[in-house]
């Protein structure tokens, strides 16, 4: 039995320098370039949308992915076993093991990073979903036809599953990118909301990790007091903020786990990790 109790101190110790963070914003906003705000030497960027033009100067690491059961195997190798997999199932201690064996380059370069950027988790569910319609539950038992209920359904488990599996990884950040999208609805209100095929892993992604952030667009305005105060305007806005906290009057997707962000914060993620993982005072 490998159950055991965690002191206050051995729990600190394991989160220390650990997160995980769902950012989302609009096309073209410039999410992909917040790689540049990230340690090179620490940071490897899994490249799922082939969108890496923006950021050619930068000097870390990149993995592409154009499969969904590469991505698999992928998490596999950065989260290790899952010692509740069966052995037949992704991420059981027989996939690692296979994995590093038939990997062992690939396996310890992975395992030199601290830093994970998924680009983008938009792409993912696209990828997972080409892959669901191809699987025995994407069949019909009565007709042998297509069934769509059956591929969105298998298409939620096995994304979730993956999410999950990197959220448990040791000693990883992992930041997942996505896109989002602006609609309106019926009463003519904006709603901003994630771009992922298939609802249910967009609905339960906010509860996997400890941040979410909107990068947006922000226009400054200048208080009586000499202070500043940032006015939401995405479409003519020329300064970009991360928004980080919910219940902002914005209505943009943010939590904030950690209680030490401002409502926006300058679009840094290395400062914004520091800031995050910093000592508790006292």
């Amino acid at each position: 039995m490998s159950l055991r109790i965690l002191s206050a101190d051995e729990r600190l110790a394991e989160a220390q320098g650990k997160t995980t963070v769902a950012l989302f914003g609009p096309s073209g906003y410039g999410k992909t370039t917040l790689l540049k705000t990230l340690p090179a030497a620490q940071t490897v960027c899994v490249d799922l949308e082939a969108g890496l033009k923006s950021v050619q100067d930068w000097r870390g690491d990149s993995l592409p992915i154009r499969r969904f059961a590469d991505a698999v195997d992928i998490a596999c190798l950065i989260g290790g076993a899952n010692p509740a997999a069966q052995p037949d199932e992704h991420f059981s201690e027989a996939h690692y093991a296979h994995l590093r064996g038939q990997h062992p380059e690939l396996a310890a370069r992975l395992d030199a990073k601290s830093i994970v950027f998924v680009d983008s988790i938009t792409d993912l569910t696209r990828q997972a979903m080409a892959w669901a319609k191809t699987r025995p539950e994407a069949l019909s038992d009565r007709t042998g036809k297509p069934d769509t209920r059956g591929a969105y359904g298998l298409l939620a488990r096995e994304v979730i599953g993956l999410l999950k599996h990197l959220q448990h990884a040791p000693g990883k950040t992992v930041i997942f990118v996505g896109i989002l999208e602006r609609l309106t609805d019926e009463m003519n209100r904006t709603i901003w909301q994630p771009q992922m095929e298939g609802g249910k892993a967009a609905r339960e992604l906010p509860g996997i990790v400890d941040q979410v952030m909107t990068l947006s667009l922000f226009s400054r305005d200048e208080a009586p007091d000499g202070g500043v105060t940032w006015r939401h305007d995405p479409d003519k806005g020329q300064e970009r903020r991360l928004v980080c906290r919910s219940g902002n009057p914005w209505g943009l997707p943010a939590k904030d786990r950690s209680g030490r962000l401002d409502m926006t914060e300058a679009p840094d993620l290395g400062a914004l990790l520091s800031k995050i993982n910093q000592p508790l005072k006292g």
